[in-house]
Order: structure tokens, then C-alpha cells, then sequence
């Protein structure tokens, strides 16, 4: 039984997936051991396993294809080959009322003056985002994908940057507290 997933990509997100010469195509067919049909007309792309199916990745591969589907470039979207790194997306529409107005003006908080707000969060989280559409997407680990998820909807809620940068740095603070109590030693005080 052969395996295999479609997916369609927006039309002007189909050449960041093919890449210059093919070459993004092609990485992706080696690293996950599976082959790409894509239709160029309608933004199809079938993910079918490659000549050894015991070594076909499809679902590593769909979340790759995914990730350049939502505005990643394929060197962000490669993280995702790495174990225990995710990819999660947010539907701004559910922040925003039924204009294009509200779904910008919710974009523009998360992105910040001259992108501002999306680079301190991934600073903060060690996630990375993409704003594309109506939706945002992030990788990262699970725990750094919660932590930019929970920044993300605070600001399209309304939520004031200052007081998400706090939240973000208090969290930051205690991540790196947990890191040194695995390295206590027996009898140690923190």
C-alpha cells in the first residue's frame, strides 16, 4: 500500500517550494526520502514515498511543504527535520472582526513597527514566525512554540507589547532557572 498526501499551496508560495533550478525540491525529495509532484497551475502538491518506502518521511515532509506554504523560506522550514521541533498555526481570523481592516490592523501588532514585535518574541522564545495571509505560523520545540503561540494571541487579543515582552522575559528567566536545577549537584541549594 503506497502512501501519499496532497496539499495545496497558495500560487505565489509554488516557486518557494520548487526553489531556483529545482533545488529546493530536490532537498526536500533527499532529506525525507520522498518525491514531490507539483502542479505549477493550480498549487497541488502530492507527497508520494520515494524508491525505499521504509525510509519515506511524509509527515516531516508535509509539515516542510506546510511551513514554505505559510511564508517560511525553506532554510527556516529545514528546522523542522530536527527531532522534537513543531510547527503550530494561528487563524487570525478568530481575533479579528469581519473586516480586512481588523485582520491588518491585528497583523501590524503582531509584526511591530519596522517588525519589531516578531523579532523580540523570537528573540525571547528561540521560536520563529511567519505572518502570511490570515494566519501565523511558528516553529520551534514545543515549549518554544507554546510560549511565542501564548505572545502571539495576546497581542492579536489586544494585549499591550510591553506586558507581552514582560510575560516573554519572566518565561525566558525561568527556563534558564530550570536549566541550571538539572545541573545541581546532590545536596546543592539553588
Amino acid at each position: 500500500m503506497i502512501l501519499k498526501h496532497t496539499i495545496r499551496l497558495p500560487m505565489d508560495r509554488v516557486g518557494a517550494l520548487i526553489g531556483k533550478n529545482g533545488m529546493i525540491k530536490l532537498k526536500i525529495e533527499e532529506e525525507c526520502g520522498i518525491k514531490l509532484k507539483i502542479d505549477s497551475n493550480t498549487g497541488d502538491v502530492e507527497m508520494i514515498p520515494g524508491d525505499d518506502p521504509d525510509k519515506a518521511d511524509l509527515a516531516t515532509a508535509l509539515r516542510i511543504v506546510e511551513a514554505i506554504g505559510h511564508g517560511f523560506s525553506f532554510e527556516r522550514a529545514s528546522r523542522l527535520l530536527r527531532a522534537g521541533v513543531t510547527l503550530d498555526v494561528i487563524d487570525l481570523r478568530e481575533y479579528s472582526g469581519r473586516s480586512r481592516s481588523d485582520l491588518e490592523r491585528i497583523k501590524g501588532r503582531i509584526i511591530g513597527q519596522k517588525g519589531k514585535a516578531r523579532r523580540i518574541i523570537e528573540e525571547l522564545t528561540g521560536a520563529q514566525i511567519s505572518i502570511y495571509g490570515r494566519m501565523v505560523a511558528i516553529i520551534g520545540t514545543a515549549p518554544q512554540v507554546k510560549i511565542a503561540g501564548e505572545a502571539v494571541r495576546m497581542l492579536a487579543s489586544g494585549r499591550m507589547h510591553k506586558t507581552v515582552y514582560n510575560i516573554l522575559q519572566r518565561e525566558r528567566t525561568m527556563a534558564r532557572f530550570e536549566k541550571l536545577r538539572l545541573w545541581k549537584k546532590p545536596g546543592e541549594e539553588v
